[in-house]
């Protein structure tokens, strides 16, 4: 554990003046730190505790543009909490960039799993080429602080990397992000340096997808190629790139209800939380619509993890600064119809 630990009340419910103690008003859920600014919360259970892995945002003065130079994010923290109304703690830095011998620039969105006795955590970062590579650091101790390997994780790139293990024991890597992610300028196979800055511009093609490929037994390293996670229509047909209510943009995240397979990710320029639904953790999944309509803020990114009984929705917004790279996580109950499809959520 770092040498800095910090405890804050959790914001993510207001106590009402005159009702019972404890009583949660969930309407306008708060922020759950305020003492630091936190975006893309990855959240798991791990030794009966919600662990929650966000980025870091600080102001570095860059000029925003499509690319998300100003999102110059430089080290993790680790929260947990023991409920979800409860404290959240704030375990201090668990990886900073200058300990990752590979890195440039830029540390965004991690995510987080547990494995024979280890922890790993996943992190998208620039190499010193300027190409966002996925690199794993490890520790023994759900809240760091953790240990880069030397070299990125080969066959992964882009950002946004989201880890869900099945029932059955293997673990599967989900990636990508267009625009600044730069998803788009791996579409052949190879880096294009000189490739577009947003996406293909193919808009009656098939949208760009995010990838998935199985993880070694030692979770450090991809034990296969990595396959497009292709989102379909009722019909079966393909979303089209030209979709931007409906197509992948980042922020993937697998969820497992019921036997069925939940894809969730974030729609980008058009601010929806979108989800699919599969019998495969691999695909084909069939669009299912929004679990989450637009924050204030132009980014979504997002976890859902099952706790107590319950389910929950773990997000980010700006109520802190009112800026779009200066963000603050929030979190709020997620429910289902009697169908298994997911209410929508109104921020």
């Amino acid at each position: 554990m770092s040498v800095f630990t910090k405890t804050i009340v959790a914001g993510s419910c207001l106590l009402l003046s005159g009702l019972t103690p404890g009583f949660c008003q969930t309407a306008k859920p708060k922020p759950l730190v305020t003492h630091i600014y936190t975006a893309d919360p990855s959240a798991h259970v791990f030794n009966g505790k919600i662990y929650i892995y966000p980025s870091h945002d600080i102001e570095a003065n860059i000029p925003q543009d499509d690319a998300g130079s100003h999102f110059a994010m430089r080290d993790y923290h680790v929260l947990s909490m023991d409920a979800i109304d409860g404290k959240v703690t704030d375990h201090g830095v668990a990886l900073d960039i200058k300990d990752i011998p590979w890195a440039g620039r830029q540390l965004w969105a991690p995510d987080a799993a547990y494995k024979n006795g280890t922890y790993y955590l996943y992190f998208p970062v620039k190499d010193k080429q300027d190409v966002f590579r996925i690199g794993v650091a490890t520790s023994k101790s759900p809240a760091g602080p953790f240990k880069a390997e030397p070299q990125p994780m080969s066959g992964a790139y882009s950002i946004d990397p989201a880890v869900f293990t099945d029932t059955d024991g293997k673990s599967y890597l989900y990636l990508g992000g267009i625009w600044g992610g730069q998803l788009q300028r791996w579409h052949t196979g190879q880096y294009e340096a000189n490739g577009s800055k947003t996406d293909l511009g193919k808009d009656k093609e098939p949208a760009l997808s995010a990838k998935v490929a199985r993880l070694s037994n030692n979770m450090l390293q991809l034990d296969e190629p990595l396959r497009d996670v292709v989102i379909v229509d009722k019909t079966g047909k393909p979303l089209l790139g030209g979709d931007h209510d409906r197509r992948f943009f980042e922020g993937a995240w697998l969820h497992k209800y019921n036997g069925t397979y939940y894809f969730s990710y974030s729609t980008g320029d058009t601010h929806f939380l979108a989800y699919a639904t599969s019998k495969s953790p691999y695909g084909p999944f069939t669009y299912q619509g929004n679990l989450m309509n637009p924050v204030t803020g132009w980014t979504t990114h997002h976890s859902i993890v099952e706790f107590k009984g319950k389910w929950y929705l773990f997000y980010h917004d700006v109520e802190l600064s009112g800026k779009t790279h200066l963000r603050n996580i929030k979190v709020r109950e997620l429910k289902r119809n009697p169908d298994g499809t997911l209410e929508t959520i109104t921020p």
